[in-house]
């Protein structure tokens, strides 16, 4: 099987333009919409078939927070997602540096691991951090 040629620099400004352009508008639509209020986005399947919030469940209020500057809402909303995913970019830059693979199996053996541990904390009876859902 031959190799596939290499995109143009062309291309890859016209994907790369396409997909700045789409993460703008996704982030123009959360920061003006209220992911509070129900009804903006469909109910979270996970959520719907379990009864309990998913590790990405409360990250849209969160990114809503974030745009607004309410850092303490935003860690309410999920606090793994605001504080794992910068650690995760942060560790991925620096063995990219050091020319060493990013996501080895252990490597994605702990992610996995902590997903499903912060699924099971943030459902607890009791745990204090649950994204708001505003009525009314």
């Amino acid at each position: 099987m031959a190799p596939s040629p290499a995109l143009s620099t062309r291309t890859r400004w016209a994907l790369g333009s396409a997909a700045g352009t789409v993460g703008i508008g996704a982030l123009a639509y959360i920061g003006l919409g209220d992911p509070h209020r129900p009804g903006f986005f469909p109910p979270c399947p996970f959520l719907e078939m379990t009864g309990w919030l998913c590790p990405g469940c409360g990250g849209l209020r969160m990114t809503h927070d974030l745009l607004h500057g309410d850092i303490a809402a935003a860690f309410v909303d999920n606090a793994f997602i605001l504080i794992g995913v910068p650690l995760l970019i942060v560790w991925a830059l620096i063995r990219r540096r050091q020319s060493r693979r990013v996501f080895t199996v252990s490597a994605l053996a702990v992610i996995f691991a902590a997903v499903i541990a912060w699924t099971i904390v943030r459902n607890l009876p009791g745990f204090p951090l649950v994204p708001t859902l505003l009525t009314g």
